[in-house]
């Protein structure tokens, strides 16, 4: 995994604090109750700042619910694994990394967000999209060539595509702390580990 230099550090810091501020915001005044003069007053940023990383106050919004510190715990994670672990359980590793509960707990409030305005669907997606890139092509780079392309693909494809009914509400897999739930969210990455394991058989 390469090193993070500095520069990519502070561009981290500075879309994570942008982000940030424009997911408070949605959640205090709901979403056209705000502009991005506000999001850059809250933030400490300019104007220019904001559109040199977002497109619009959409984005923004979603990316807040999305981020997550994770750049120096994943580069530990990977510099420590063998090089015969299977990349099943480096996927199944860095998905717990992501997926913790403060990032569940500000997706919830998203969705109930995007169903009140549509306008922010399209940017859920994508950063849903940009989460499966990311871990596609973190094992590219640490599979060395070792396996095909296409089995990669498959694999990231068939974790996020289950993954993603969870954040976006349509399957009722609650946090940890929601204990009348039938299905825990680990209960439930752990049965989507084992049909992958076993190669689908039910």
């Amino acid at each position: 995994m390469i090193k993070r230099n500095l520069r990519y550090t502070k561009k981290e810091a500075t879309i994570k604090a942008l982000a940030d501020a424009a997911f408070e915001l949605a959640l205090e005044r709901g979403l056209d109750d705000f502009v991005v003069e506000d999001v850059v007053q809250r933030a400490g940023y300019s104007r220019r700042t904001f559109a040199n990383h977002f497109f619009c106050k959409e984005e923004a919004v979603v990316t807040g619910a999305y981020m997550f510190n994770d750049t120096i715990e994943v580069e530990n994670l990977l510099a420590d694994l063998s090089e015969d672990t299977p990349l099943l359980d480096v996927l199944f590793q860095l998905i717990k990394m992501q997926l913790t509960l403060e990032l569940f707990r500000k997706v919830s409030k998203l969705v109930i967000l995007c169903e009140k305005h549509p306008s922010l669907k399209p940017y859920f997606l994508d950063q849903m999209s940009h989460m499966q890139n990311g871990a596609y092509y973190t094992l590219m780079e640490i599979s060395n060539e070792k396996y095909d392309e296409v089995y990669i693909h498959l694999l990231v494809g068939a974790v996020y595509g289950a993954i993603l009914p969870v954040l976006n509400g349509s399957l009722n897999v609650l946090l940890p702390e929601q204990t009348l739930s039938d299905t825990s969210f680990h209960q439930y990455l752990d049965k989507i580990y084992e049909y992958l394991r076993n190669g689908f058989n039910y």
